[in-house]
C-alpha cells in the first residue's frame, strides 16, 4: 500500500527527518544554523544536446559543515508514462561537463568527469533521493538533470501525448557560526567529547603560499598522554566529483602532520578534527606553518626582510607590499618562511561579451621563459559570468630562441594556486588540493593548445618553466621566447561548420553550448562518427526539394479544369516548400533566396491553404460563396500560422471546417437528387478512394514514421503523397466554361451617363 501525502506535508516530514538524522537539534557545544534552499520544479527532456539539460544553481554559504540534498522526481499517471531513469550531475564552481551520448571530445579538450547518480522512476509516482556531503566547498553548486537519450522521433505538436517527468532539487545546509581561526605559528588547544565529536577551524591562505603544514601535538585521552592521537585530521572541502579534501588518520602514526604543497591562494581553508572514539575525551594542540614564495620582480631581498623582522620586536607589520597579508613576526621564529622562487607576468583582462574575455600579456605577447624559476600568469575568472564558456589557451615556441635542444618547455594551467613543481616523469602537474593540465613544447613541438570547457570560477594560473626532458631538474641557464594567447570563448571554434553556438539561460545564469547538425556530434561538434558526407547532404536536399515537383501535375489539372485560384495556391506552395527545404538543410548544401523565417512561414501557410482550397473545391459550392470562404479562411489561417506555426490545430482546424462544409453540401445534393453524391461509382473507385487513401498514408507517415534520421526520405514521401492526392481529389471542371475570349466579337463603346457626376462606363 502506497500512501500519497500532500506536498506541504511531505516537505515538513523531510525537514523533520533531517533534524533527527543529522542531529541538528543541539543543546550544547558550537552554534549551528540550519538553512533550506529550493528552486522551482522543471520538466525534464530526453537528451540530444546540452540544451535539453535542466540546470539548477545553488549558493552554499561559508562555514557549511554539512549539506543534504533531497532530489524529488515525479511522473504523470497516464499509460504513456513508462519506467525511466533520471540522471543527475553535480559540480562546484561551474556547470557539469557531461557526455551521455559517449561522443568524442575535440582535440586538446580536457574534461574532468562530473559526479552523477541515477534516479529510477518505476511504479511509484514520486520518489525522493537523499545525498549527504560533509564539509562541502562554499560557493556555487550546479545540479543538472536529464532523461535518457532522445530516440530521434519527430512528434507533431499536440498530436501525440507525452508523459511529464518533473524534477526538483532541495538543499539543506548546516553551517557553523563563529568558526575559530587557526593562525600560523599559534598553538590552539582543542577538546573533543562524546557530545562534540568534531572541531571545526579555518585558516586563511595568503597569496604566494607554497607550503602549508598542519600538525597535532600533546594529545591526551581522558587526561592521559598518548603518542598516537585517536582522531582524524581533515583539511580542505568536498567538491564533487574530485574531492579537495585530505584526510590523515592520526591514530596510525606517532607524528600527526600533513604537508600541503601550493594550497589555494586568497581563500579560507577548512580544517576539521574528528574523534574516532565516541566515548573518550580527547585533548590536543593544533598548529599551522606557512611557507611563502616571494616574486622575484618585487624588489624584495630576504636578508633585509629578516633584519627588519628582528628590529620590530614582535610588533605587527601591515601590508609590506611583498606578501599582501599581515605579518606577525616572532623574536625567535618567523611566522612565514620566505624564499624567492618565481616571477610574476602581469596580464590584462578585457571583457568582450557574455562568457567572452580576452587576456593580454603586458609587454607581450612574447614571454621570456627560463630554467631558473617558473613564470606565472594570472587568468582571473569572475563569479557567475565566466564559467559558462571555454578557456582556450594557445602557446607558440620560438625555436631559434631555445638555446638547448634537449630542453623542454613545460606549461601547467591550474585553478586556485599555481603548480610550482612540475612532475615530468608522470606528466602531471597536480598539487595537494588542485588539479592542473600539463602541456609541453620542445624543438620538435613548437605549438600546443588547450581547451577547458566550463572552467570553475576561480583564479587560474599558468606556470611556465624550462626543464630537462628526463628529469625534474633544471637544465642550467636556458631561456626561450614564447607567445601566449589566452581567451575565454562561449564555444570552441564557434562549434565549427556543422554546429551552432547557442546562449542558454536558467534563473538568470547564462552559459553557452553547441547544437550539432548533419550527423555531427560531440561537445564542439567535432565527432564525425555518424556524420553525413557532402554527397549524402546533397542527396537529402534534392529529395526534399525535387519531391515538391509533384505539385506540377496538380497545377496542370487545376488549370485544365479552370480552377485558377486553386492552381495559384498549389504553385505558391510548391515554390516556397522547395526553397524552404533548400534553405533548411543542416549541412553545407544550403541555398536560401530570402530570410529563413519568411520561407518557413510561407511554406507552412501554403501547406494549410492547399488543403483548405482543395476540400472546398470538392464541395462544389457556388462561386460567390466559395471565394468568400477562400478569402476568409486564408486570413484566419494566416493569423493562426503566425501565432503557432507548428501547432496541430493549424492543419486540423481548417480540415474539420472544410470537411464539415463539404459533407453538408454533399448531403444536401444527395437529398435533393434522391441519389448518392457523387453519383457515379467510377468517381468513387478511380478518384475519391485513391485520393483519400493517399492522403491518409501521408498523414500516417508524417505523424508516426518521421525521425531525425529518416526525415529526408519520409518527408519527401509526404510531399509526393499529398501532392498526388490532389490529382485524384480535384472534381471535374464545368464544361460550359471556355477560354477562347478572342473568338468573341466585341462591340464595346463609350457612352456618357445622363448624370454628369457619374464616371464613364463601357457598353458591350
Amino acid at each position: 500500500m502506497v500512501l500519497l501525502l500532500p506536498r506541504e506535508l511531505c516537505w515538513c516530514l523531510n525537514v523533520l527527518v533531517l533534524v533527527v538524522e543529522c542531529g541538528w537539534a543541539r543543546t550544547v557545544g558550537p552554534t549551528y544554523v540550519s538553512e533550506y534552499y529550493s528552486q522551482a520544479p522543471q520538466k525534464l527532456s530526453l537528451y540530444s544536446w546540452y540544451g535539453n539539460v535542466r540546470l539548477f544553481v545553488f549558493q552554499v554559504p561559508e562555514n557549511t559543515v554539512l549539506m543534504k540534498w533531497i532530489l524529488q522526481a515525479s511522473k504523470g499517471k497516464g499509460p504513456e508514462c513508462q519506467n525511466i531513469n533520471i540522471t543527475v550531475h553535480f559540480r562546484t564552481g561551474a556547470p557539469p561537463v557531461i557526455n551521455p551520448l559517449q561522443t568524442k571530445f575535440g582535440i586538446n579538450t580536457v574534461v574532468l568527469p562530473s559526479f552523477n547518480l541515477t534516479i529510477p522512476l518505476t511504479s511509484a509516482v514520486q520518489t525522493n533521493t537523499f545525498l549527504n556531503i560533509s564539509n562541502p566547498v562554499s560557493g556555487d553548486w550546479f545540479v543538472a538533470a536529464h532523461l535518457p537519450k532522445d530516440g530521434g522521433k519527430i512528434e507533431v505538436k499536440g498530436f501525440s501525448s507525452k508523459c511529464s517527468y518533473i524534477f526538483q532539487p532541495q538543499m539543506f545546509v548546516q553551517r557553523l557560526i563563529n568558526v575559530p581561526i587557526l593562525e600560523p605559528n599559534t598553538s590552539l588547544k582543542l577538546t573533543l567529547s562524546p557530545i562534540d565529536q568534531f572541531a571545526h577551524l579555518k585558516i586563511f591562505i595568503p597569496e604566494h603560499t607554497v607550503e602549508l603544514v598542519i600538525q597535532l601535538k600533546n594529545c591526551a585521552v581522558n587526561n592521559r598522554a598518548v603518542e598516537a592521537c585517536p582522531v582524524r585530521l581533515l583539511i580542505g572541502s568536498n567538491a564533487l566529483p574530485n574531492s579537495h579534501l585530505k584526510i590523515v588518520n592520526c591514530n596510525e602514526s606517532v607524528v600527526c602532520r600533513k604537508i600541503l604543497d601550493s594550497p589555494p591562494w586568497m581563500k579560507w581553508l577548512q580544517v576539521t578534527v574528528e574523534s574516532t572514539n565516541t566515548e573518550w575525551i580527547i585533548s590536543f594542540n593544533i598548529q599551522a606553518y606557512l611557507t611563502v614564495c616571494v616574486p622575484i620582480d618585487t624588489g624584495y631581498h630576504p636578508t633585509l626582510f629578516n633584519n627588519f623582522t628582528q628590529l620590530s620586536n614582535g610588533t605587527t607589520m601591515k601590508n609590506v607590499g611583498l606578501l599582501g597579508v599581515n605579518i606577525k613576526p616572532n623574536k625567535t621564529e618567523g611566522v612565514y618562511n620566505t624564499k624567492l622562487c618565481f616571477q610574476n607576468q602581469p596580464v590584462l583582462r578585457e571583457v568582450m561579451d557574455v562568457a567572452s574575455v580576452r587576456f593580454f600579456v603586458l609587454n607581450g605577447p612574447d614571454i621570456s621563459v627560463t630554467s631558473e624559476y617558473p613564470i606565472i600568469l594570472l587568468l582571473n575568472l569572475n563569479t557567475g559570468r565566466d564559467n559558462g564558456g571555454t578557456i582556450m589557451l594557445n602557446l607558440q615556441l620560438n625555436k631559434t630562441s631555445l638555446s638547448n635542444e634537449n630542453a623542454t618547455v613545460f606549461a601547467c594551467l591550474s585553478a586556485g594556486s599555481p603548480v610550482m613543481s612540475l612532475n615530468v616523469n608522470s606528466m602531471t602537474c597536480r598539487e595537494a588540493l588542485s588539479w592542473g593540465y600539463l602541456l609541453k613544447m620542445n624543438s620538435s613541438i613548437l605549438s600546443t593548445s588547450l581547451h577547458v570547457p566550463y572552467p570553475e570560477t576561480d583564479r587560474w594560473y599558468l606556470t611556465l618553466q624550462i626543464l630537462c626532458s628526463n628529469s625534474n631538474q633544471t637544465c642550467g641557464k636556458v631561456s626561450a621566447q614564447m607567445t601566449v594567447s589566452a581567451i575565454l570563448s562561449p564555444c570552441i571554434g564557434d562549434c565549427g561548420v556543422y554546429g551552432e553556438c547557442r546562449l542558454l539561460r536558467t534563473h538568470g545564469y547564462l552559459y553557452a553550448a553547441c547544437v550539432c547538425k548533419a550527423g555531427w556530434n560531440g561537445w564542439s561538434c567535432t565527432d564525425d562518427t555518424s556524420a553525413q558526407s557532402y554527397r549524402q547532404q546533397l542527396l537529402a536536399a534534392l529529395f526534399l526539394t525535387l519531391s515538391n515537383l509533384m505539385f506540377i501535375p496538380s497545377i496542370i489539372i487545376a488549370v485544365h479544369r479552370y480552377y485558377f485560384v486553386e492552381a495559384s495556391v498549389y504553385l505558391f506552395t510548391m515554390f516556397f516548400s522547395t526553397f524552404y527545404h533548400a534553405c533548411d538543410q543542416p549541412g553545407i548544401a544550403v541555398f536560401c533566396i530570402m530570410e529563413y523565417d519568411t520561407l518557413q512561414y510561407c511554406d507552412f501557410l501554403g501547406s494549410v491553404l492547399s488543403v483548405w482550397v482543395t476540400i472546398l473545391c470538392m464541395a462544389r459550392l457556388k462561386s460567390l460563396f466559395k471565394y468568400v470562404l477562400f478569402i476568409l479562411g486564408s486570413l484566419l489561417i494566416a493569423m493562426s500560422v503566425q501565432l503557432d506555426r507548428r501547432g496541430l490545430w493549424n492543419l486540423v482546424g481548417p480540415c474539420l471546417v472544410a470537411l464539415s462544409i463539404m459533407a453538408i453540401a454533399w448531403v444536401y445534393r444527395g437529398v435533393k437528387r434522391r441519389h448518392c453524391y457523387p453519383p457515379t461509382w467510377k468517381r468513387w473507385v478511380f478518384f475519391l478512394l485513391p485520393g483519400i487513401g493517399s492522403a491518409l498514408i501521408a498523414i500516417a507517415v508524417y505523424g508516426f514514421l518521421e525521425t531525425k534520421e529518416n526525415y529526408y526520405y519520409t518527408h519527401s514521401i509526404w510531399h509526393i503523397l499529398v501532392a498526388g492526392s490532389v490529382v485524384f481529389l480535384l472534381p471535374p471542371g464545368k464544361k460550359h466554361i471556355s477560354l477562347r475570349f478572342w473568338t468573341q466579337k466585341f462591340t464595346c463603346g463609350y457612352q456618357l451617363c445622363s448624370n454628369e457626376k457619374e464616371d464613364l462606363y463601357i457598353v458591350c
